[in-house]
């Protein structure tokens, strides 16, 4: 899909940005490109649409060289979200959605009808394609600015630092959100981003560079369990190596895959029956399908008893960790929320599973900080195991 073959980027006075880099990757990979402010990271993604022009070797998209191609036909097939989202305020959200759409000669109906499709995948309704971008939120801005890069179907889409600029809340969503849709569309994407924990958890493969040279590619554990030298090392940051039971990986790998399940047309007191039965003071609802609907526990029940007689009247939302999860991404999450537990899905949000704050106990020693960084403990006893 992606091709660098003894690329360099070498400025007057003979500054080398990028320097002989020799990188190949497959199609539907998320790249993370990160390193020291200067590595040269943005100059390697800006060659890639020629924003910047490669002063030595070949770049190839599909086999086809990018230096042989018109750079304003390149561009518009490849998708390009920025940090500073870069909305035009004067455009409406339909506008800015189908700008490339429009540049493409897409007809009107098709134009409206792909932006429509679009916000769907980010949970927007089509009520935002005659809002300004003023009028929305900055996470709901950031959708949109990638919903622009996805306009055009690009099968490249290539982004700056997008959630830099963003509140830790909002862009931890966005993470998420935007993880999911690159699986489910299956888009290949170079991310350049100055966050390791970042990296870590969006990137199928890392691209670590220092003074505009290639130090290390690899997948997420694989940096994690063998930095290639101690740059890598200080630059991940001791704290993140997996120093112990490197085999314990996702989230499916620790869960119960027996939870206690209730369908919604159940009676309050039938809840209650199984309650007692499985020695639990909560259940987790299902529909016949087996996908998770919610949660009642005991507290729920005490309190609208008297106003309904259904679990599906008095069912709550619930927190979920999809299985392939890894557990270094979910455990601090899991933990901080306070939760005895948290429910596994698979991608269609089939219950799979379930883990507990008990089942995590040893995975938070062995797995995230090793068995002798004993300064843990007063972090774990503050959610009280």
């Amino acid at each position: 899909m992606l091709k660098f073959e003894h690329v360099s980027k070498v400025y007057k006075g003979g500054k080398r940005a990028v320097s002989d880099l020799s990188l190949e990757f497959e199609k539907g990979e998320f790249i993370c490109f990160i390193g020291p402010s200067g590595c040269g990271k943005t100059t390697t993604m800006k060659m890639i649409n020629r924003l910047i022009e490669p002063s030595e070797g070949s770049i190839y998209i599909n086999g086809v060289d990018v230096l042989k191609k018109d750079p304003v036909q390149l561009r518009r097939e490849i998708g390009y979200v920025i940090q500073q989202i870069g909305l035009f305020p004067h455009m409406t959200i339909y506008e800015n959605i189908s700008l490339v759409l429009k540049l493409l000669k897409w007809p009107e109906e098709k134009r409206r009808a792909r932006a429509k499709e679009l916000l769907t995948l980010v949970d927007m309704t089509a009520d935002y394609l005659g809002k300004y971008p003023h009028e929305l939120s900055g996470g709901q801005q950031q959708r949109v600015g990638v919903l622009r890069a996805l306009a055009a179907d690009q099968p490249l889409i290539l982004m700056d630092e997008p959630f830099g600029a963003l509140d830790p809340i909002t862009r931890d969503s966005l993470q998420e959100e935007f993880k999911k849709l690159q699986k489910k569309l299956n888009k290949t994407i170079v991310f350049v981003t100055h966050d390791m924990d970042e990296a870590l958890k969006l990137g199928d493969r890392i691209v670590i560079m220092r003074d505009g040279q290639l130090v290390q590619c690899d997948t997420p554990d694989d940096i994690l369990r063998n930095p290639a030298d101690e740059f890598v090392e200080e630059f991940i940051g001791k704290d993140r190596l997996v120093q112990a039971r490197p085999n314990i990986q996702t989230v499916e790998q620790i869960m119960n895959p027996h939870p206690v399940t209730i369908t919604g047309d159940r009676s309050l007191s039938e809840a209650i029956q199984l309650m007692k039965q499985h020695r639990v003071d909560s259940l987790l609802v299902v529909d016949e399908q087996n996908l998770l609907k919610g949660y009642i526990d005991v507290e729920i029940i005490d309190q609208k008893r008297k106003k309904a007689s259904l679990v599906k009247d008095v069912l709550e939302s619930e927190f979920t960790v999809e299985k392939d999860t890894l557990v270094r991404d979910t455990i601090r999450k899991i933990l901080k929320k306070g939760m005895k537990y948290v429910p596994v899905v698979d991608h269609d949000q089939h219950l799979v599973g379930i883990v507990t704050r008990a089942s995590l106990v040893d995975i938070v020693y062995d797995s995230i900080w090793g068995e002798e960084q004993q300064g843990e403990m007063t972090w774990l006893q503050s959610y009280n195991f």
